[in-house]
């Protein structure tokens, strides 16, 4: 595929690579492009060519990258607020120091006794808007009905406070929140407005859930899959996340790396 005169390349981003990795295999394709087109004109090639992205996916995530390509990397504004669409799979009864499998992974604690379970549950419950239901489980049973799993995705539709991930990219003070947490420093992490304009189950096994939702832009789907947990009263975090539309472009339009002859 010849990615000369394109300012936007939809890529389907394979999971293990960041988004950055992504740019830099692409820009490293279209740099030698450039320079052989540049070389054929008799001109002066370039030292490099010019790719960003409009929009990360976390290393483990799959699914839709914006790439934008010489001029195009002026046009990133226009992408940044568009809604998006995801399909994600949440392990219920256990948590993720990251709220993805990127994390340290512990089992949860069903019995509901402890300051932080009560805090938690009453927290994020606040954030959603809706009741807690913090005894769905307890000790001797605590796998949700399906019933439960419903109601409380339910109760996540329309706008909602969601508190930003201290594994994210945000700045705190002027410097990024995951270098932080890294270090093991504690900040007070900012919460957010962000509309959950639609979310479904899509199938559930005991302790896999599996979702789709329509967000608006700014959304963290990590926070989603651990507020929908301890909303159950069992914990939960992300083991695979595929961004499947971003405003009117889909995965199904996407190229895959090996489509650009990347294979590494």
């Amino acid at each position: 595929m010849n990615l000369l005169n394109r300012e936007i390349l939809l890529v389907d981003k394979p999971a293990g690579l960041s988004s950055f990795a992504v740019v830099a295999r692409i820009r490293r394709v279209l740099t030698e492009e450039v320079k052989a087109q540049a070389v054929s004109q008799g001109l002066t090639p370039p030292k490099r060519a010019k790719v960003g992205h409009a929009g990360t996916l976390d290393p483990f995530a799959t699914g839709l990258l914006i790439c934008l390509l010489g001029s195009g990397t002026k046009k990133a504004s226009e992408f940044l607020k568009l809604d998006k669409r995801y399909e994600a799979t949440i392990c219920l009864g256990k948590t993720s120091t990251t709220g993805d499998i990127e994390g340290e992974i512990s089992e949860y604690d069903f019995s509901g006794e402890t300051p932080r379970a009560a805090s938690v549950v009453t927290e994020v419950a606040a954030r959603s808007g809706a009741r807690p239901l913090a005894r769905l489980c307890s000790p001797e049973k605590c796998i949700p009905e399906v019933s439960q799993i419903q109601s409380v995705i339910e109760s996540f539709k329309g706008e909602i406070l969601q508190k930003v991930p201290a594994y994210s990219a945000v700045k705190i003070e002027g410097k990024r929140a995951y270098d932080l947490a890294r270090k093991g420093v504690e900040v007070g992490m900012p919460t957010r407005k962000v509309q959950i304009y639609d979310i479904a189950v899509v199938s559930y096994e005991w302790p896999e859930l599996k979702i789709s939702c329509h967000v608006s832009s700014g959304t963290y789907i990590r926070a989603l899959g651990e507020d929908i947990g301890e909303k159950l009263g069992v914990g939960g975090y992300l083991t695979e996340l595929r961004r499947t539309q971003i405003g009117e472009y889909k995965v199904s339009d996407a190229v895959k790396l090996s489509d650009l002859g990347i294979t590494d």
